[in-house]
């Protein structure tokens, strides 16, 4: 509880802590991408089109944490500076299979350095025997709250 015995006491919270702590790295990430002109959204996008090529609109906006609006108009101006393509027709149903050029690569490459450089500086006061702990338990937490509690 909170001083005044309201609500929870932000020095123990774990969710705030959590969210701080995403905060922190968004704008670390953000500090590093802006030189590239690129932004959080932008970076998870390409990447997730490098690793997960032909993902549709709602997968990417999925996986990049943003609404569907957002990544159709995230993914018109990547097309029209050509980062990606997709195909006139979706080639099978209404999915429109996006996919990354060579510059979009380029791009992300760079990019990945600068992130991965934020990451290292995050885990750099962590053993291997703690990060390997940290992703444990933050992929269980992921899971408990994802999947529910059964028990309930």
């Amino acid at each position: 509880m909170s001083q005044d015995g309201v609500g929870v006491d932000l020095e123990t919270s774990l969710g705030y802590l959590l969210k701080e702590a995403s905060s922190a790295l968004r704008v670390a990430m953000e500090e590093v991408l802006r030189p590239l002109g690129m932004n959080v959204t932008r970076y998870a996008c390409l990447e997730l089109l490098a690793q997960r090529p032909g993902l549709s609109n709602s997968e990417l906006a999925r996986g990049a944490f943003v609404t569907r609006q957002s990544m159709n108009v995230l993914l018109q101006a990547l097309e029209r500076e050509g980062y990606v393509t997709r195909p006139a027709e979706a080639p099978v149903g209404k999915v429109l299979p996006t996919r990354l050029t060579p510059r979009g690569r380029r791009s992300l490459e760079k990019a990945t350095v600068a992130v991965r450089s934020v990451e290292v500086r995050m885990l750099a006061g962590l053993s291997e025997t703690d990060q390997s702990k940290a992703f444990r338990i933050l992929r269980s937490m992921i899971h408990s709250l994802r999947d529910g509690d059964d028990g309930a």
